[in-house]
């Protein structure tokens, strides 16, 4: 099929390409960036003219095991395998029609979420492609300890590491810090003192696992930091004075010495904040400092906990760029190509290039002037399948 007429945003530039305006979406989903009057014969034509097309949004944290309408976080795991394959079913469904054609699914109690990602890259059900950590490593009784992960010491920690091997899983989650969602855990608290974390990690990417680790207090980004993990989820800068009252410059530079990207898990939810002047100006500033330092964020929800929607990121885009002082664009790059990178799929999908996967939306205005467009896609395109539109 070939796409002519469209304005296109690779991912990366600052506006729309001026070198190519037509996509052709071949038959093993991938694309080709060209020209319209690049015509080949029996070819499916669709003349857009107006449109403007761009890469399909990434979500770096979401779980599908996890029903928003649900605040106990016991329950999740108790109702029969196949209500929930199928709920998860339905949530990926929900996902891929909204423009979000990756995702990265952080933790679940049974692998259940394995067995949705092989169906949609089986092509059996919709549903973005999914990047997969299983049981996350947590200490014993600490967050999200009902999903299986505890470890006592290194060596449980490691026996973790090789059920998830043994599992599937497409890269090692570990809880750095406690959570909001566990009862009797204590975000601000280290879950894990700096040379478990640090053999934690070695392990892991010695059996070729990128790693993302859950942390809210200062001490477990820390120790996180310090361990050279992939990626840092929340990074919420915990401590005895609260949230967001403990950043340190010094870890900050830390992080960005070592490549990590932090993904912050800021949801639609967050446009709660947005009226609070005081809250914006002190967590803008902070994302400055980070910034200043070199660190580095990309686009992700927790999708699935409490009211945080999976389907609802392109929403949350909008919230995102605010909370963090960005531009649009850079918010779009958190999405689509800095969060290819981060997740180490760069070179699979992120962006509009020829030869990788063709995941993109079409739009009928421009999302780099206004992000709330994305969240009205007209085509949505997954791994060449066409999705939303006809």
């Amino acid at each position: 099929m070939l796409l002519r007429n469209v304005k296109l945003w690779n991912g990366t530039g600052e506006g729309y390409s001026d070198d190519y305006d037509a996509i052709r979406i071949t038959s093993a989903g991938t694309l080709t960036l060209t020209s319209s009057d690049d015509h080949q014969r029996g070819e499916l034509e669709r003349d857009l003219s107006g449109s403007f097309v761009i890469p399909g949004l990434i979500d770096a944290h979401i779980h599908l095991c996890l029903d928003p309408d649900e605040s106990d976080p016991f329950a999740h795991g108790k109702l029969p395998e196949s209500e929930q394959l199928a709920a998860m079913q339905i949530r990926a469904a929900k996902m891929v029609d909204a423009g979000i054609t990756t995702a990265r699914d952080l933790g679940g109690g049974q692998w259940l979420e394995l067995k949705i990602r092989d169906a949609i890259a089986a092509g059996e059900i919709p549903g973005p492609r999914l990047i997969c950590a299983g049981q996350p490593i947590t200490s014993t009784g600490g967050h999200c300890h009902f999903w299986g992960g505890e470890a006592e010491d290194l060596d449980a920690a490691l026996k973790v590491i090789e059920r998830q091997t043994e599992a599937g899983v497409d890269l090692i989650k570990v809880m750095a810090t406690g959570g909001n969602i566990t009862p009797g855990s204590s975000p601000a608290d280290a879950q894990f003192d700096q040379n478990t974390m640090t053999e934690i990690v070695r392990a892991a990417r010695e059996g070729g696992y990128c790693v993302a680790a859950h942390c809210h207090g200062v001490d477990g980004i820390a120790h996180a930091a310090r361990a050279g993990v992939t990626t840092i989820e929340h990074c919420s800068w915990v401590g005895p004075k609260g949230w967001g009252k403990h950043y340190e410059p010094e870890i900050a530079e830390e992080i960005a010495a070592r490549g990590i990207w932090i993904s912050p898990t800021v949801n639609a939810g967050w446009a709660r904040h947005l009226n609070n002047p005081s809250y914006v100006t002190a967590v803008q500033a902070r994302y400055r400092a980070m910034r200043d330092k070199g660190c580095q964020f990309i686009a992700s929800t927790d999708a699935g906990i409490p009211r945080v929607y999976h389907q609802d990121l392109p929403k949350a885009l909008a919230v995102f760029r605010q909370i963090a002082d960005f531009s649009p664009v850079q918010t779009l790059r958190s999405a689509t190509s800095d969060c290819a990178k981060a997740l180490a799929i760069d070179h699979v999908t992120g962006r509009l290039e020829t030869g990788l996967s063709a995941d993109l939306l079409i739009f009928d205005q421009s999302p780099l002037a206004d992000l709330s467009i994305l969240e009205n896609p007209e085509f949505v395109f997954a791994q060449g399948r066409l999705i939303k539109g006809e």
